[in-house]
């Protein structure tokens, strides 16, 4: 009986889709048939960016509120959803949160095992908080959780990613700073996770509603980071919520608020991040238990171990 996977997406740049594409080659088979459809805004966002336009729709997107999206049109008749994304503002990008608050999700994903596959700098981790919640909303089970981070150190990809956004341009710069992006080996070793959605496809294993990627490395936290993400997006609930309230998209008094707020974002960047992350590595082994159980559950469904890789490489 042949099995079929959807694929959902919204991609500006091309990488995620790349990743996808990787992951998609190992799952190739006769008895699967796949159906790529990316989310397609019905009000465009730019690519590149310019500054405004970028931070402008901080507010709506830290409160999921989504955009109107052009309808996917598909039957409810899938076996497994795979749901690419990036994180915007330490939350889903507009297109997949107005996505998933449309009636086509409800349809498409309820009580179906997802898949999701993100493609970032390095935090997600609220991101996928937000995620779980919204798919909980629609009665979808998300069985695993792939995660491909760019290359570089958090203060190197800070200004590639910057410049990535910002003018389109990834390639390595002033003969200091890598590529933007995730690695191409990284994109190309994502083939595993195709092979592994295969097997199990042919082996009904997707049915289980279990994660099906364990012990393939699909996921890694950055201890380090944890406790920045959670204190940033905090903070952006704060900010995005005083903003939201006293200003509407693309006004005059946004753009002033904006301006405020991402000077403060910068500072608190250049300070109170990297001073936070050497504060959560002396302090880890006094908090050992409670950062294991923090790494165990944002990393959950399907982990960081590695004990499936020979089978799957």
């Amino acid at each position: 009986m042949e099995k079929k996977v959807l694929v959902l997406y919204y991609s500006q740049t091309g990488q995620l889709r790349d990743i996808l594409d990787s992951i998609l080659g190992g799952a190739k088979d006769d008895n699967i048939s796949v159906t790529t459809k990316a989310l397609l805004p019905k009000k465009h966002f730019p690519y590149p960016w310019n500054f405004f336009s970028f931070f402008d729709i901080f507010p709506e997107c830290v409160y999921m509120e989504g955009c109107e999206i052009e309808p996917v049109g598909l039957e409810n008749d899938f076996d497994l959803i795979i749901l690419g994304y990036q994180p915007w503002f330490l939350s889903p990008s507009l297109p997949v949160s107005g996505f998933l608050k449309s009636k086509e999700a409800g349809i498409l994903l309820a009580n179906k095992p997802v898949i999701t596959v993100i493609g970032c700098r390095n935090m997600w981790i609220m991101a996928q908080e937000k995620l779980k919640k919204a798919l909980g909303n629609i009665n979808a089970k998300l069985i695993d959780n792939i995660v491909l981070i760019d290359q570089g150190s958090s203060m190197s990809t800070f200004f590639t990613t910057v410049r990535w956004m910002f003018t389109g341009k990834k390639n390595e710069c002033c003969g200091v700073f890598p590529k933007a992006g995730v690695a191409d080996e990284e994109i190309k070793n994502a083939v595993r996770f195709g092979k592994a959605i295969k097997y199990a496809l042919l082996n009904n294993e997707e049915k289980k509603q279990e994660s099906i990627l364990e012990g393939l490395k699909a996921v890694t936290v950055d201890k380090k980071l944890v406790k920045s993400e959670e204190i940033a997006h905090r903070n952006f609930l704060i900010w995005g919520k005083l903003i939201k309230t006293v200003s509407a998209p693309d006004s005059f008094p946004r753009k002033i608020l904006l301006i405020a707020y991402v000077s403060f974002l910068f500072t608190l960047i250049i300070t109170v991040v990297p001073f936070n992350m050497l504060i959560q590595s002396l302090l880890a082994k006094l908090r050992l238990n409670k950062n294991i159980d923090k790494k165990t559950y944002y990393e959950a469904p399907s982990g960081s171990r590695d004990f499936r890789l020979k089978d799957f490489s």
